[in-house]
């Protein structure tokens, strides 16, 4: 008689079966809570769901060529609007081409549809940029709320964005991380606002541009690596199993 592997369990049951615990209560319904953020913590920080190369580009090359364009032709308008719209229609119709999602399509167009809109009705070069200063200022307040009520907005966008919902609040580690997590993002979008609102309301133009890209990927990225080491250091510890 053949002795059975407890790795993989006894007579009928899978690997899986073997190594997941019952529920708490002694019943087989499924795994417990202890399992279940034993999974969530053993994954790593999903960056790539969170920002793509494509978001990148489309979030700061059309600002590039704007404030580009506005410089060489001598602080005109015309054509920095012209050639940021063109831009984007190009990004646009390279997505529409590669057959990418069409909401990830249309943001990055609209987005600099508006901005342009802006300047072009206002005759100030200076709006373009503030639908980026509203939405730093979206985020800075959603970041500090959602921490001030223990729900930090990190967390709420990975469990989203990956399928794994809420259950991340279950494990107090978790939260602790994505609370930390989150002050680097307030700290991000704070840190943009104060520079860049005292450029947009003196009318610097060039330097509220230079400002906006230099605070725009190397920020970001600093925040999604700083984020990442925190998570995934508290994903990767194991909670305690309760006797």
């Amino acid at each position: 008689m053949s002795t059975p592997d407890p790795a993989r369990g006894g007579p009928g049951q899978s690997p899986d079966d073997a190594a997941a615990p019952t529920a708490p209560g002694g019943t087989d319904e499924g795994p417990g809570r202890s399992a279940v953020l034993a999974n969530v913590a053993s994954q790593e920080f999903p960056t790539s769901s969170l920002v793509t190369r494509e978001m990148l580009v489309d979030s700061g090359l059309p600002a590039a060529v704007f404030i580009t364009v506005y410089s060489v032709a001598g602080q005109q308008l015309r054509p920095a609007v012209v050639a940021a719209v063109a831009c984007a229609a190009v990004l646009m119709a390279l997505r529409l081409w590669r057959r990418e999602p069409l909401q990830h399509v249309l943001a990055g167009f609209i987005g600099v549809a508006i901005a342009a809109f802006l300047a072009a009705r206002t005759g100030q070069a200076e709006a373009f940029f503030l639908p980026g200063l509203l939405i730093n200022l979206a985020y800075f307040a959603g970041y500090l709320i959602s921490i001030a009520v223990r729900w930090p907005l990190l967390g709420v966008l990975v469990g989203l964005a990956t399928g794994e919902g809420m259950a991340w609040r279950q494990d107090p580690r978790q939260l602790r991380a994505y609370t930390l997590a989150s002050w680097f993002w307030v700290a991000m979008f704070g840190l943009r606002i104060a520079v860049q609102l005292p450029l947009y309301l003196a009318g610097q133009v060039v330097a509220l541009g230079v400002a906006r890209l230099a605070m725009g990927w190397p920020l970001f990225l600093l925040c999604l690596y700083l984020s990442w080491v925190v998570v995934r250091r508290a994903r990767q510890e194991q909670p305690a199993v309760p006797s």
